[in-house]
This record gives structure tokens, sequence and C-alpha cells, in this order.
């Protein structure tokens, strides 16, 4: 049976040995474990970058989805109850014209996970077999060769061998890194999901079964993570954890500069934009996918602060403000000034 993942692997090895080398060039030992943590990091780097532009497409997806949900909402109300397949049919067609003509595809956000997935499992296949490969029962695997193999075998971080795993391998030090490797690969997942949920989740989706499924997801993936991780070799780890290490990261630039449409993060940038002298604005779809969009997407400032007071102002008193401006949005009356006694002088004199 071919083996489908061996490009993925041949990749992978590649990348590998030329950041080995890139590495063992600026004067580290060429069987340290550290040198390899560091040609497993460059791999992270390089695949992380190659996958921002899917990232990007993944973002600007979410936020239309978002801004869709209205008209989803009318089309799922229009039919409501109807089960026969012909409604059905209309319904799916419907909901599909809407995605296509506002340039989004549900399924876009799943493409950073389909896209990293492959290059895990071709990193374990390659560093699962780097013994064999040493030993000279196995093929090498492009520029993995046998001596490379034989180096990473050897490589040793915190007295573990980078390709022991907690499962096949009996030395207490190789189950011990593994476990602390385990348990921050699945902190940083925790807390990145933890912070997509309170800051960036809209309001609306705050309730109801996919929030219940969110949270849900938010305590089981630290059991799949550990249950999957005993399993895989301490270099995969390392790339596993350097990668969601980036993802935390990733997640925080998101949060703070490309917000979800009616969130806490995208208040909390309107409220900076606001103490910085600058305009906020609202996404639209017509900004949605990065583009620019004048006049309509703009906040009014009243309209602005007024949405935003309870961010800018945490002391302040909604309903009092609402009670003296009135609930249209109109202004206040301003306040007029008391004429000064010397005013008052100078028109009795003339």
């Amino acid at each position: 049976m071919p083996n489908l993942l061996y490009p993925i692997e041949w990749a992978v090895a590649a990348i590998l040995a030329g950041a080995h080398w890139g590495v063992t060039a600026l004067g580290l030992p060429e069987e340290s474990g550290w040198t390899w943590v560091l040609s497993i990091l460059a791999l992270v780097i390089l695949v992380r970058l190659l996958m921002i532009p899917l990232v990007v497409k993944q973002i600007h997806s979410s936020r239309k989805m978002q801004l869709l949900a209205p008209e989803l909402k009318k089309i799922q109300a229009k039919y409501k109850g109807k089960k026969d397949q012909a409604s059905m049919q209309r319904q799916q067609a419907e909901t599909m014209e809407l995605y296509k003509n506002n340039g989004t595809n549900p399924f876009a956000s799943c493409l950073p996970i389909l896209v990293q997935m492959p290059i895990l499992f071709g990193l374990f296949r390659v560093l699962n077999g780097v013994d064999e490969i040493a030993a000279g029962t196995k093929d090498p695997i492009g520029f993995m060769t046998r001596d490379l193999a034989s180096s990473f075998d050897a490589a040793t971080i915190f007295g573990a061998e980078l390709s022991d795993s907690f499962l096949h391998d009996s030395d207490l030090t190789g189950k011990i890194v593994s476990v602390v490797l385990i348990l921050l690969m699945t902190v940083f997942t925790f807390v990145s999901m933890k912070m997509m949920m309170d800051k960036n989740t809209p309001d609306s989706a705050k309730e109801g079964p996919m929030a219940q499924s969110q949270t849900i997801m938010l305590y089981a993936l630290p059991v799949i993570l550990a249950v999957t991780g005993v399993n895989f070799p301490i270099g995969v780890l390392v790339y596993w954890t350097f990668t969601n290490l980036w993802s935390y990261f990733q997640q925080l630039y998101v949060i703070r500069h490309l917000p979800t449409p009616n969130t806490e993060a995208e208040r909390r940038m309107h409220a900076r934009q606001i103490a910085k002298g600058k305009e906020p604005k609202r996404l639209t779809l017509a900004t949605a996918d990065g583009g620019k969009d004048s006049g309509s997407t703009a906040l009014g400032d009243d309209d602005a602060k007024s949405s935003l007071e309870p961010v800018l102002n945490p002391t302040s008193k909604q309903p009092d403000r609402l009670a003296q401006g009135g609930s249209g949005g109109q202004r206040a009356q301003p306040v007029r000034r008391k004429k000064s006694n010397k005013s008052k002088k100078k028109r009795k004199k003339n």
C-alpha cells in the first residue's frame, strides 16, 4: 500500500536536515539535543509563516459568518418546521447562495487545522523511525540520512532522548520530560481557547447549543491531548508545544487588532481608538475581507462613546445617561453659562 504521507515526510525531513545544518554552522554541537530542538523550532516557524495566508482567510471568513448570522436566521425561520425534501433543498440552496454572493465559506475556518495535521503526522513518522534508520533496518527518508538519524537518536534534553515517548520507553527521565511538555502544550491550548471564548465571542453566541459545545470542547481537549501525547516521541511534543505557543501569541494579536464584531475585544479596541483621538469603525461585509469602506461603517462620535461608556468609564451608570439624553440617542442640552457681574455693570453704564 503506497504511503500517502511520504511527500510530507520527505519535506519535513528536508527542513529538519537543512535547519540542523544551519544551526551547527553557527557553532552548536552536531549531536546536541538543543541543536535538534532549534531545528524543530525552525520547522515550526517556517510552517506557521507559510500558513499566515490561510489564517488571514480564516479570520475574514469568520468575520463574514458573524455578519451574515441575521440573514441565516431569516432563512432558517422561513423554512422552520418544513421537513420535506424539497423545502430542505431550497433552504440549503438559499444558504449556499448567501455564502457565494458574499464571498465566504463556512469551511474556511478549518483550513489551518487541516494543513497542520498532516505535517504533525509526517513529523511523527519521521522521528518515530529514526532509530530504525540509524540501525539500517529502514531506508532513509530524503535528507534524513543514516548519519543524521543516528545523531537525532542519540540527542538528549534534560537527560531524555528526543526519540523517547511516555508509553514506549521505560526511562523515568523521558516520562517526566514527556509529561512536562504535554502539560505545557495543554495549558497553551486551554488559555488560547478560554481567551477566545471570553473576549472574542459575540454576545449572541455565548448562550445556546454552540456555546455549550465550545465549553465541553474547552475541558475535553486537555484530556484528548494527554491521551494522544503519551504516544508521541519527545521531538514531536517539542514541535506541538512550540506551535501551540505560536497559536497563543497569534490569538493575542487577533483579539487586539482584528476582533470579531460585537465582542468584548471589539469594544475595547474601539475604546483605545477613541482614547487616541481616532474614529472607531464598525465592521461590515464590505470591510470584512480587509477592504476599506467609508461613510456607513464609521461610528458617530456620540454613538460610539455612548456604546463604549462602560469600557471608557466603568463607574458611570448607563441608564442615567439614557434618561438624560433620551432613548433615541438625542444629545443632552448644553448648560448655559451664567453671565458675570461685570457684563451686567457694562450694560447699565451703556
